[in-house]
């Protein structure tokens, strides 16, 4: 399955309401997983199977908790038996059907 989630918290009480140092505790849970991923500036996309994505993402989510006084977790899941190495071929076909175009 493919994840995409973002996480952060609220109630940080910093004047500029910035979660880097959050975000930064959640990404290097997910990097730390050994599993596929990909980070971008709205995003983390994890890859794996179902029990191993979602502890990934409950640690990350656990991450963020002690920066504020709420988190707020966003997460979109393709479940797709059978396939792997999703990640990077999406893309690939994606790529592949606009210089069809």
């Amino acid at each position: 399955m493919l994840v995409a989630f973002s996480v952060a918290p609220s109630g940080t009480g910093r004047a500029d309401g910035s979660v880097h140092d959050a975000v930064a505790a959640a990404v290097k849970i997910v990097r730390d997983s050994g599993l596929p991923h990909r980070t971008t500036s709205m995003f983390t996309e994890i890859e794996g199977e179902w029990d191993e994505v979602m502890d990934v993402v409950k640690r990350a989510t656990d991450a963020v908790a002690p920066y504020g006084s709420r988190v707020s977790l966003v997460l979109k899941a393709d479940i797709r038996p059978g396939y792997s190495g999703e990640l990077d071929a999406k893309i690939e076909r994606l790529e592949a059907a606009i210089d069809e175009l």
